[in-house]
């Protein structure tokens, strides 16, 4: 897993295999978390066409549709494999940033 994209503070775009997975960082009332998602072919398509900038609306959609919310009604709650795959984002990201301290 490699991140290929990040825009600070917001999000990280990584790498595994074939899959993109997007790890945003989003906000809800006081609470801070970060939500793991596998973009589909649609959302691939567009990054693929827009770049971060595509990249950066879904993570504002994602954020703003509070998919962590009781009760949310989000397209992006089902979607969420932070419990899954977040220690393997978690190392990634470490990873790349001891790699840009070092380089």
């Amino acid at each position: 897993m490699k991140i290929i994209e990040h825009e600070p503070q917001f999000w990280f775009l990584l790498q595994d295999g074939i899959q993109l997975l997007l790890d945003v960082s989003c906000e809800y009332s006081f609470v801070g978390y970060s939500f793991l998602m596998v973009l589909n072919e649609d959302e691939v398509s567009c990054y693929k066409k827009e770049g971060r900038d595509y990249l950066s609306t879904l993570a504002e959609a994602i954020n703003f549709s509070c998919p962590i919310a009781r009760g949310s009604s989000s397209p992006y709650k089902q979607r969420n494999i932070q419990s899954l795959r977040g220690d393997e984002v978690l190392d990634a990201v470490c990873r790349w940033r001891e790699e840009k301290v070092g380089g």
